[in-house]
């Protein structure tokens, strides 16, 4: 949910200048957002800071407790121990509250009480909950969030009972269903965390149809952002879609498509040689589905082959949808990189999408992101680089990992570095608010200019 409405004004109070820290300028949303997500990761910190967070033999610090805890209200995925092994029911519990938390974001989860409460949602409040939720207009805004925890509440209910179905023969009753709930959970917020202990993740599963649709359909939908799960519960049919749901499917069905293909052509006859047909498609598709912030993995992500790791390198700098739990510059910065760079192959200036133009502003909004987002991920693997005993690959791989909110490594998280713990600890708070928030919750409000130079060309390429 990445806040992006350059130049949006808030009312200033009458005789106060536009320029000055004001009581209204000083709390925008941006801010409000910023320290509101860094609350929250303070007091998970301390609840998995508690002894009874952490199983019998287990241990913790500090540092454990505060990358855990950020990986959680994050949706990331990336952990140093593992979650099953190390935490009590009690820490595990607090992980998927933070979860939950941190998918539906602490806004919508405050405004969600208040509503429970019976109390009215104001107009700052209102604002706010466009921000978070990167909404034109306030008005429905409180409509909209209640549909979105429904909805949410709905989809995981669901897949709880479908994970349920598969993990009581497995583990019991009891087990069976906090394993459901717990992974249903995980999967529809995109964060990635297990329960099945020893860094396994999902590769017991492989060609388990259950395991694998159970995690993979409610990711899918976490991923497509909630916006657009609740125009596919308003609308009838495609056509009725808004602009936005129709370019986030389609970018989102072609990604999987040749996702799948370009997988499975790498390694049907590396790591997935020993598997049958249908499963050789069913775990390609799945490696195909979790870069995109997912985090879950029912292949070994060390065991594939160096051009499928690049591969996936690409799919989760991409990431999902727009105001949904995903990282990454989303998939329709990335749809509008690809209109535009075709446009300009054609000869045309507009971007067009099913007869409607793109304004040029979001263009220069897209690779405004794009640049942010690469740069950020240059300047963390030349850190880690420096700080860490690992390969190249491995560094970048975890560096975007942790930017794209996916949760995937090839083995570094547990040998990070108390410095290196932090480089990426800050990177997970910085893919999940998003670059833009914290640029305009640090810049310094000021009056646009008003003056129009007049124009000249420079050569380029």
């Amino acid at each position: 949910m990445t806040a992006d409405k350059q130049g949006q004004e808030f009312p200033v109070e009458p005789g106060r200048h536009r320029g000055r820290h004001t009581s209204r300028g000083l709390f925008t949303p941006e801010r409000i957002l910023l320290v509101g997500f860094a609350l929250l990761i303070a007091l998970g910190t301390l609840l998995l800071s508690l002894p009874f967070a952490v199983r019998p033999g287990g241990g913790t610090g500090f540092l454990t407790a505060l990358f855990t805890a950020t990986s959680a209200v994050c949706v990331t995925g990336l952990v140093v121990v593992d979650t099953a092994d190390n935490w009590s029911t009690f820490g595990q519990l607090v992980i998927l509250g933070l979860i939950k938390t941190g998918g539906l974001g602490f806004l919508t989860m405050t405004s969600l009480i208040l509503i429970v409460m019976g109390r009215r949602i104001g107009l700052r409040q209102r604002l706010l909950l466009q921000e978070s939720l990167n909404q034109a207009q306030v008005g429905g805004i409180v409509r909209l969030v209640v549909r979105i925890v429904v909805i949410s509440v709905l989809i995981e209910a669901v897949f709880t009972l479908v994970l349920a179905s598969r993990f009581i023969a497995d583990f019991g009753l009891g087990r069976g269903l906090w394993m459901g709930l717990f992974h249903s959970v995980s999967a529809f917020n995109n964060a990635g965390f297990d329960l099945l202990g020893g860094f396994r993740s999902l590769t017991p599963y492989t060609g388990d149809i259950v395991v694998n649709l159970g995690i993979a359909v409610p990711v899918i939908l976490g991923g497509l952002g909630f916006v657009v799960i609740v125009d596919l519960y308003r609308q009838r049919g495609f056509h009725d879609l808004t602009l936005h749901s129709k370019v986030v499917l389609s970018a989102t069905g072609l990604l999987l498509l040749f996702g799948t293909l370009i997988i499975l052509s790498l390694e049907q006859s590396r790591t997935l040689a020993g598997l049958s047909g249908p499963d050789k498609v069913l775990a390609a598709f799945f490696q195909a589905m979790t870069p995109r912030t997912a985090g879950f993995s029912t292949v070994a992500t060390e065991t594939l082959d160096t051009s499928t790791l690049f591969f996936l390198l690409a799919l989760m700098f991409i990431g999902a949808g727009p105001n949904s739990v995903a990282g990454g510059i989303k998939v329709t910065t990335f749809a509008i990189l690809v209109l535009a760079t075709w446009n300009l192959y054609r000869g045309r200036e507009a971007i067009a999408i099913s007869e409607r133009q793109i304004p040029q502003i979001m263009l220069l909004k897209a690779l405004a992101l794009t640049m942010i987002l690469f740069g950020l991920i240059f300047l963390t693997t030349l850190l880690l680089s420096i700080t860490e005993e690992a390969d190249f690959l491995a560094t970048l791989f975890e560096t975007t990992s942790a930017f794209g909110l996916v949760g995937l490594t090839l083995g570094l998280t547990p040998e990070l570095s108390p410095v290196g713990k932090l480089i990426i600890t800050v990177s997970m708070f910085i893919g999940r608010v998003g670059p833009f928030t914290i640029a305009f919750a640090l810049a310094k409000p000021g009056k646009k200019p008003h003056i129009k130079y007049p124009e000249e060309n420079i050569v380029i390429g």
